[in-house]
């Protein structure tokens, strides 16, 4: 399973995207994450289904000083690097 997922909300400025990286290591979920220009963070997670769905149900919570308004999800293309890696 792959999913691209994009959050909204008070997610850039509070370790968004590192807490990402520690959760998806920790579900054994491949991709990257990002910010994006409009304040939002995205990101591509691959792995197994319940790994995934377990992330992304984690990112409607994020770290303790974020404050998210809405993830978005839609079907995504795997990563082509191993691993979950911060980019941009």
């Amino acid at each position: 399973m792959a999913t691209h997922v994009v959050v909204t909300g008070r997610v850039q400025g509070v370790s968004f995207r590192a807490w990402t990286r520690e959760q998806a290591e920790a579900r054994g979920v491949s991709g990257w994450v990002r910010n994006r220009a409009d304040g939002s963070v995205e990101a591509v997670l691959a792995g197994p289904d319940a790994a995934v769905e377990a992330l992304v149900a984690a990112l409607h919570e994020g770290p303790p000083a974020a404050k998210v308004a809405a993830v978005r999800v839609n079907d995504a293309e795997p990563p082509s690097e191993p691993g979950f890696h911060i980019t941009g």
